[in-house]
């Protein structure tokens, strides 16, 4: 599934085809993905400029000048596809500019979404109103983390996947900061003290920065809005590398939590 740096990288792809520019053409070649596509969404985007473009969590956002805000999401394999040579069976959804570019949304598995939301109700639009702060923003902070570890008994990974805690993490990125840190990724949130909380914030903060510089991470289907791959993947530490070996030399291990894979290094992990 795109997680964060993905999420964000599309939105920096789509930013250079679309910002300030109209929409002079939007077509829906179905009726829903994940959940229905709203019934109005071409009369309410068809001649609109688009006025800026962002992120919340694992969902991009489409400003536009009527105050409309196109929020998507890409689901497992989803992703946004510019000026592609022809219109394929998994592009459900297009946009075409004054200016002649074309944007299409492909998603093999329809996992993702598309809605229309007013900018003023933004923040408190269900799917919103819950996340907790960016984990790149300045809001979330060692004093932050330290007080909602003391509220949870669960792992330090389940807690870290908790949208409510903190938003857009996700497996991938949670298996690369819990090895940079030096953190088990089953041990209680509760255990950690401060200047593992410290370092988990630190790092949390520069592996996603550094994916979002390298283009995300190219898993499966994600790819970015101008077909380049991302190569983040390439540095991964733990993730996807099961019976590795560490750079102690220790074989990495994977582990089942919650239905999903946790990969980790049982000795430099503590």
């Amino acid at each position: 599934m795109p997680e964060l740096p993905e999420v964000e990288t599309t939105v920096r792809g789509l930013e250079k085809v679309l910002l300030g520019k109209k929409l002079e053409s939007v077509k829906a070649f179905r009726n829903n993905l994940r959940r229905p596509i709203p019934e109005d969404i071409i009369e309410r985007l068809e001649g609109c400029i688009v006025s800026s473009l962002g992120r919340r969590a694992k969902y991009g956002l489409i400003f536009t000048n009527r105050q409309d805000v196109l929020v998507f999401h890409l689901g497992m394999s989803g992703r946004w596809r510019i000026d592609p040579s022809i219109i394929e069976k998994h592009d459900h959804f297009l946009i075409k500019t004054a200016d002649g570019c074309c944007v299409t949304l492909y998603d093999p598995r329809r996992f993702g979404s598309l809605d229309l939301v007013k900018r003023e109700v933004l923040a408190i639009w269900p799917y919103f109103l819950k996340l907790g702060p960016e984990p790149l923003s300045d809001d979330f902070t060692v004093d932050f983390l330290a007080e909602k570890l003391t509220r949870y008994s669960s792992s330090i990974k389940k807690i870290l996947l908790n949208q409510n805690i903190v938003a857009g993490l996700g497996n991938i990125y949670v298996c690369e900061t819990l090895y940079k840190s030096g953190i088990h990724p089953s041990r209680s949130g509760k255990s950690l003290n401060f200047q593992e909380i410290e370092s988990l914030v630190k790092n949390i903060k520069l592996i996603l920065e550094e994916a979002i510089s390298k283009g995300g991470s190219t898993l499966r289907d994600y790819a970015q809005p101008d077909g380049e791959l991302g190569y983040f993947s390439n540095f991964f530490q733990v993730y996807g590398k099961e019976g590795d070996k560490c750079q102690c030399g220790t074989p990495i291990m994977r582990s089942i939590e919650g239905g999903r894979s946790t990969y980790f290094c049982p000795s430099c992990q503590k």
